[in-house]
């Protein structure tokens, strides 16, 4: 099944029958004892990387300890993904606080903005009027976006598959702007707390790398940690569903077409696997959001095999490829807005514009 279009002979107990068959071989218990040594190694790597600032003190070599930094906070960042979605706890309380820590805390995320925004993203993945994820704020992900776009979407639209990776380098920053403007928002759980370590992690953030480093070093330290924040969690999400299918109201599809046709899995062994915290199986991880990452593996050739069967797109490729593959969406997104450029070049001057 090649496009998104014939949902209408579609059945939606395909679903039903698929997850049975993983409940069945036991992939959707709980692996305490991946993530109790996960959890170790991330929290060895977060504290280890904050123990090398302050050992290295003042000194370029800051800037490789920046890079590691990132590396850090996007590791931490992948966990509290899972707590999201219950991967870790069945206890949505333990889950909760858990987030909080690991979120708000120590990278300065807000766990509820993210964990509502998210939650969003899985039950209409890459759908214009449902999905936060392809809203156009600055890029744009269709042509009928592309062609409805103003302000500054339509001026970045052009060219945005050449600025997709640089303005990437702004994503760190973004997330933590979006996080405390979440804060205003009345149906945000705990906004009082979620703000209280917020501002905790800023001020323990700057406090440490400005009270180590001269000023100049200290803010090069920080754009360069930020930057490769931002740059590490994109290249992480994207591969995911750019370059998909986007679906309008007009694409009605049942479940398990709805969450396979929008995705992408990439091809990779464990370090890649480890590198994309098992996103990697995207097309598992959104068929059962609450599995273990360490189970996402073992799923694959079952869901694989079953949409084979009944001839549902499975689409895999390497790491650069998928890269790749958003890449051209996007240049494809904003033909329309270089066409309307290249029309608008071409006009003749009238003879009230001539000087």
């Amino acid at each position: 099944m090649g496009t998104v279009g014939t949902a209408a002979v579609q059945r939606g107990s395909d679903f039903a029958r698929l997850s049975r068959r993983i409940a069945e071989a036991g992939l959707l218990d709980k692996r305490p004892g991946y993530y109790v040594g996960r959890i170790g190694l991330v929290a060895g790597l977060f504290a280890g990387s904050w123990a090398l600032f302050a050992l290295v003190g003042d000194s370029w070599w800051q800037l490789p300890v920046a890079v590691l930094l990132a590396v850090a906070f996007a590791q931490v960042t992948l966990l509290a993904h899972d707590l999201a979605h219950g991967q870790i706890s069945r206890s949505r309380r333990t889950s909760r606080t858990a987030g909080l820590l690991v979120g708000n805390l120590a990278v300065g995320l807000s766990y509820g903005w993210w964990m509502d925004k998210h939650t969003r993203h899985h039950a209409n993945p890459n759908h214009e009027e449902h999905d936060p994820d392809v809203a156009p704020d600055i890029l744009i992900w269709s042509q009928k976006q592309a062609e409805e776009a103003r302000g500054l979407p339509r001026f970045i639209g052009r060219w945005q598959a050449f600025l997709f990776f640089p303005l990437l380098t702004l994503e760190g920053v973004n997330l933590k702007v979006s996080s405390f403007r979440a804060l205003r928002r009345p149906s945000l759980k705990s906004r009082g707390l979620e703000g209280l370590l917020l501002s905790a992690h800023v001020l323990a953030y700057l406090g440490a790398v400005f009270l180590v480093l001269p000023f100049g070093m200290a803010l090069l330290f920080v754009v360069v940690h930020q930057a490769c924040y931002g740059v590490y969690l994109g290249c992480t999400f994207a591969p995911n569903h750019k370059g998909m299918p986007v679906l309008t109201a007009e694409d009605e599809l049942d479940f398990l077409r709805r969450q396979v046709l929008t995705s992408r899995n990439v091809r990779g062994g464990r370090l890649v696997n480890a590198a994309l915290g098992g996103l990697n199986y995207q097309i598992e991880h959104h068929l059962f959001p609450s599995m273990p990452t360490a189970n996402l593996r073992r799923a694959q050739p079952i869901v694989r095999e079953y949409c084979e069967r009944l001839g549902v797109d499975y689409v895999e490729c390497g790491l650069f490829a998928s890269w790749g593959q958003a890449l051209r969406h996007l240049h494809e997104a904003g033909r329309p807005l270089r066409e309307a450029a290249a029309a608008r070049a071409t006009e003749p001057v009238s003879a009230e514009q001539r000087p």
